[in-house]
């Protein structure tokens, strides 16, 4: 891209949805064939792509050389954040501090002050706030509510001017991503609710850890789900919870399907 460099990370993310056909979080096979054409078509016209020509067969060997860091043949989000200009590289600011799911749903918690499942965009501009001060970048009142509307653009897929849970949680590395395994098993909110009243035994309102712990694994072990990393996801969701009571609204954003996109 060496001349003709993505100008902002809105590019990219519009980029990414054009590609990611899947909805998988990366992109892969075909994908990734299309999403380097456009790339070497804006770098050289579409007179100089051919994506049979041995040229760009290298070219794109050396791209994923470059951008693939972990080696997985695929390009995710955070890979493709690589190529933008580090004073609006919001994702690799972010992956900076957030490192972790556990670590991203306590800084949701946090950030989410009236409980309402949603970061709405006062609270947003809060968390790019404390996030541009821990990396030292210099801003004014008139950058911050631009780089706070620029995540909106980004990431608010449904558009309704407030980050759910799921879609904010694309920053996360697919690996980190635990939102992404329950994609197949959302439930309603009548499932949901028999679901929470069924382990919420005692009626107080509230789940514990350990609750949490056997609600997962069943529900894991009904959708034939293998679920390597339960415990780390168990710990994730419990980040959200109020001294180890985990209530019927945190959990919700979670696991409901009403809740989320």
């Amino acid at each position: 891209l060496a001349g003709k460099p993505l100008h902002n990370i809105i590019c990219a993310k519009l980029i990414f949805l054009l590609w990611c056909t899947a909805g998988n979080g990366y992109i892969e096979g075909k994908e990734l064939e299309n999403f380097f054409k456009e790339l070497e078509t804006a770098r050289r016209g579409a007179a100089g792509v051919d994506p049979t020509h041995a040229a760009f067969k290298e070219k794109m060997k050396e791209f994923m050389a470059n951008f693939d860091k972990n080696a997985d043949g695929r390009i995710e989000m955070s890979e493709l954040a690589q190529i933008l200009p580090t004073e609006e590289n919001f994702l690799l600011c972010f992956r900076e501090f957030v490192g972790s799911s556990a670590e991203f749903m306590a800084a949701w918690r946090r950030y989410d002050t009236d409980r309402s499942g949603y970061i709405e965009s006062n609270e947003l501009e809060g968390f790019l706030s404390d996030l541009l001060k821990k990396a030292n970048r210099n801003y004014d009142a008139k950058k911050l509510n631009d780089y706070t509307q620029t995540i909106l653009r980004m990431f608010d897929l449904n558009g309704d001017g407030k980050l759910g849970l799921s879609e904010m949680a694309r920053l996360l590395p697919i690996e980190e991503n635990f939102l992404l395994k329950f994609q197949g098993i959302r439930l309603t909110v009548k499932e949901f609710d028999s679901l929470f009243t069924l382990y919420d035994k005692d009626g107080n309102g509230y789940i514990d850890e350990q609750e949490l712990e056997a609600l997962l694994k069943d529900l894991c072990d009904k959708n034939k789900m293998v679920m390597n990393r339960l415990v780390d996801y168990k710990k994730s969701i419990m980040a959200l919870s109020d001294g180890g009571k985990l209530y019927r609204t945190e959990l919700e954003i979670v696991l409901c399907r009403d809740s989320t996109l």
